[in-house]
């Protein structure tokens, strides 16, 4: 995945977030749906924000950004940047 596909996977699942807060607002899903279904998209969103830091790093570095690689969300989870 590249710089852009991996920015328009964020700018997607943030969009969702947003459809999901909405949807329990307006009383078409519970909160415990909407809790479950933000905690993937936070996890998700977590890995993609990591992966673009990756390939940004080896960019910089002049190593090969295509070598960056998705880890898995308990190592990247609420990650500080």
């Amino acid at each position: 995945m590249d710089q852009e596909q991996i920015l328009d996977r964020i700018a997607a699942m943030v969009d969702d977030e947003r459809r999901l807060r909405d949807a329990v607002a307006s009383g078409r899903i519970d909160s415990a749906t909407e809790h479950e279904r933000l905690g993937e998209l936070e996890r998700a969103l977590d890995q993609c924000w990591d992966l673009l830091r990756q390939r940004r790093a080896k960019s910089e570095f002049g190593e090969n950004p295509d070598e960056a690689r998705v880890r898995p969300s308990s190592q990247v989870e609420d990650y500080q940047g």
